[in-house]
């Protein structure tokens, strides 16, 4: 219960903080994107604002247990291989292209209409898909 909780009240902040800092403002994230156009550079201050106390939580927490599970859930593949660049270059273009990604598409279906929905809906969709496609001819083409 006191997971859940947690878990709960942690979501709670994370989207929030998507709020506050304009990361559910499509616009003013595909403007922080078009570093050719109209670059709003507000968005790296969000973004060092997030990584500066993740590295140092890291740091503090890197010999300990966590508190509220039996271990940290940590990747265990580190290898760049083509599922990770194909995905990753998938998802810069959908944020480039919405100027969402799922956490603030999130957070902007509490305020958001017909086009954060569709966005939702897709990226669901998306994701339903994913191991069907993994396990069909992506999985052969890296062997």
């Amino acid at each position: 219960m006191i997971r859940l909780l947690v878990s709960s009240v942690s979501g709670l902040f994370f989207g929030f903080g998507l709020l506050i800092s304009g990361m559910t403002d499509t616009a003013k994230v595909q403007g922080w994107l078009d570093i050719l156009g109209q670059w709003d550079p507000t968005l790296a201050f969000v973004m060092g604002g997030a990584m500066i106390p993740m590295a140092a939580a890291w740091a503090i927490i890197a010999k300990k247990a966590p508190v509220f599970d039996l271990s940290f859930s940590m990747p265990s593949n580190k290898t760049i291989d083509f599922k990770l660049l194909s995905g990753s270059v998938l998802f810069g273009m959908g944020w480039a292209l919405a100027g969402l990604c799922p956490g603030p598409a999130i957070a902007a279906l509490g305020f958001g209409g017909n086009g954060i929905i569709l966005f939702f809906v897709s990226m669901i969709v998306g994701m339903i898909l994913t191991k069907p496609m993994r396990m069909g001819s992506i999985s052969t083409a890296d062997g």
